[in-house]
């Protein structure tokens, strides 16, 4: 009996540790890691199409449409985790229509995963710079916590040679010191 739980216990994380991020329905229509140029260049053959995006928040807005997301697009793997966000590449435009997504918890910096809806391309100014911005159409939302940072304290330091500040070591016939 206690393999029996043993091992399903064992197999129920490891099914949990490879879970998609969004819905299967959602998932399994949905064009992952395409890449935002390929939209540019190409928007009618994207229009009305559900994408899996990535990214890291640059800003968001509450506008009278629904909570807009602008964010530096990170490619994702095929169950929506992000890659590497180093390699980042291009901005995109994400509308919530459906509510609110407040700006103090979807804030700068902080990581989503997006199940989007192409719907255009939007000129916009990064700067002084104009900027096509493919914009989506969010159908679902995924954020990530945040990755903390911590100080690992390093160990108490001890000065060498420790023992010379130890009153019962100098007492001991086999010092290096003899005081």
């Amino acid at each position: 009996m206690k393999k029996i739980c043993l091992i399903s216990l064992i197999l129920l994380v490891a099914l949990l540790s490879c879970a998609p991020v969004f819905k299967k329905e959602i998932m399994d229509t949905a064009l992952i890691d395409v890449p935002l140029s390929s939209i540019r260049q190409n928007p009618d053959a994207y229009r009305g199409r559900v994408f899996i995006l990535g990214g890291l928040i640059v800003s968001t807005k509450i506008t009278e449409n629904g909570s807009l997301i602008e964010a530096v697009y990170v490619s994702v793997d095929s169950l929506g985790y992000l890659k590497d966000a180093k390699y980042a590449n291009g901005r995109f435009l994400a509308i919530f229509p459906s509510g609110l997504l407040d700006p103090l918890i979807y804030r700068q910096g902080r990581e989503i995963t997006v199940a989007g809806k192409f719907v255009e391309i939007q000129t916009g100014k990064i700067g002084e710079m104009q900027y096509a911005y493919p914009f989506f159409e969010i159908k679902d939302i995924h954020l990530w916590e945040e990755k903390k940072e911590y100080y690992i304290a390093p160990p108490y330091y001890y000065p060498y040679p420790y023992w010379r500040y130890d009153p019962w070591w100098r007492h001991y016939p086999y010092s290096p010191f003899w005081w």
